[in-house]
């Protein structure tokens, strides 16, 4: 099963171009879709899971069209949106329970077992007659999962899903997704780049609608590979850098700024080569984008 998006264009009635021709193959398996706020990320994940229109493209899941057949793709779609409403009084159990009922699991005894198979499989079960407004944000984000698995899902779609974490329930989190994403195809909307260099095989990088870069990410660290130079600088050297050289981030070390710029060559000037990250990756490609724009 693959997920293959051919073209796929939104612009908002105020002009904002959120989506601009935009082509991608997801295999099965864990796949990282990488972006700023408001780089056209939302957009595409509203639009995949049937809650929003394209303008125009076309979506395949398998041979499932997306935007064509929603009822279709509904049956066999997990979504766990950044923040998802529940009934505050209502325990986790009767939420599952009431969820399970809505997409077509009619019979009790099935019912039963399934709620109680995805509550041990979430590590809620103890938790089950808690009401869900009590939870912490890694518990919720759990039932948020145990949900999304209701009716096997083929396509399981996860938006912004570590933020506010602590790193113990991160952890969890990612063992989780890791664990699902084996058998189906599993897109994880984030602007964390750990997330994506943890969990996953294959990504995407997209900013301002338009998509920058598809594929694994080690092939993303080698093709920036002997481009990204390192040097410590004072604050106040800060700006004078950011506009004569490519800067792609800066981090305070110690409390003096260390920057990584885009270079091709060898900048001079005491800076070094480093080993790129996946960090530089993603700002590089931001960058490289916007001069393209502004040029």
């Amino acid at each position: 099963m693959e997920l293959v998006i051919s073209g796929l264009s939104k612009t908002y009635a105020n002009g904002v171009k959120a989506l601009d021709n935009v082509s991608l193959t997801i295999p099965t398996g864990m796949f990282g879709l990488l972006g700023p706020n408001g780089a056209g990320k939302s957009t595409l994940m509203r639009i995949l899971a049937t809650l929003q229109e394209a303008d125009s493209g076309r979506a395949m899941l398998g041979d499932i069209d997306v935007l064509k057949q929603q009822q279709e793709v509904r049956k066999v779609l997990g979504y766990l949106p950044q923040e998802f409403g529940v009934y505050p009084r209502v325990s986790a159990y009767e939420m599952l329970d009431h969820i399970a009922l809505l997409k077509g699991v009619v019979n009790s005894r099935e019912r039963k077992e399934l709620v109680e198979a995805l509550l041990n499989r979430v590590n809620l079960w103890e938790h089950r007659n808690r009401r869900i407004a009590g939870f912490s944000g890694g518990m919720k984000q759990r039932f948020g999962i145990a949900q999304s698995l209701i009716g096997e899902p083929k396509l399981i779609i996860v938006d912004e899903p570590t933020a506010g974490l602590d790193p113990g329930e991160r952890n969890r989190f990612y063992n989780l997704l890791t664990e699902i994403g084996e058998n189906v195809v599993v897109i994880l909307s984030t602007h964390i780049v750990q997330d994506v260099l943890e969990l996953c095989g294959n990504m995407a990088i997209i900013n301002k609608g338009v998509l920058l870069f598809a594929g694994a990410p080690n092939d993303a660290l080698a093709s920036m590979r002997g481009k990204v130079w390192e040097k410590a600088i004072s604050k106040h050297e800060l700006e004078q850098y950011a506009n004569s050289h490519a800067l792609i981030s800066n981090k305070l070390v110690a409390g003096r700024p260390i920057i990584h710029v885009l270079s091709a060559g060898d900048p001079g000037n005491g800076f070094v080569s480093t080993e790129p990250s996946l960090e530089d990756v993603f700002f590089g490609a931001i960058h490289a984008n916007q001069a393209h724009v502004a040029g």
